[in-house]
């Protein structure tokens, strides 16, 4: 069927996680479309990671929605251009794991689609959106952690600055494209 290594839209082989792509909208940080089209694009050895964790999840009663995921480096450019900040943007001539198709922004909701609390929106690139920030109510902490322990079980590591942002432990394996 599918490499490890081709990259692929998601929904082709999962009805069960739900997409909405905020930089193929202008409901992001930059307030523009960013991306053409709205496809959760992974390499299929990340995507079969999150399914993973997504089935994980499923037996609490919740899923995933995915945020972001595959970023073309053109688009990572644009990003580097208005925030120069490397706790939140990778500068392009590093790349980010997103431009491996390696990386996921992800949130809970709960298995019929309803949001759930969480400490921050995406792209709150302030002090709430780290993993140690807890002044928030203990519903969003036990979303967040609850969250983290799925994919981080699954196969995922995490960043401190942002809670929503998870990547392949086995990233260095593909090349930014």
């Amino acid at each position: 069927m599918f490499s490890d290594f081709d990259l692929i839209d998601v929904s082709e082989i999962t009805n069960e996680i739900l997409f909405e792509i905020r930089y193929a909208t202008d409901r992001n940080y930059f307030k523009k479309r960013l991306y053409e089209n709205d496809k959760c694009i992974l390499r299929y050895g990340t995507a079969k990671k999150l399914i993973k964790a997504n089935e994980y999840l499923m037996s609490f009663g919740y899923k995933l929605k995915v945020w972001d995921a595959y970023r073309p480096l053109s688009v990572q450019k644009l990003m580097w251009d208005q925030i120069k900040d490397e706790n939140f943007i990778a500068p392009p001539w590093r790349g980010s794991i997103h431009n491996r198709g390696a990386a996921v922004d992800v949130t809970l909701v709960k298995i019929s689609g309803e949001e759930v609390e969480m400490p921050t929106d995406f792209d709150d690139f302030t002090e709430k959106a780290s993993i140690y920030f807890n002044d928030c109510s203990v519903n969003a902490l036990f979303h967040r952690e609850l969250l983290a322990e799925a994919m981080t079980h699954n196969g995922f590591k995490r960043i401190e600055s942002e809670w929503w942002h998870f990547y392949d432990e086995e990233y260095n394996k593909y090349c930014i494209i």
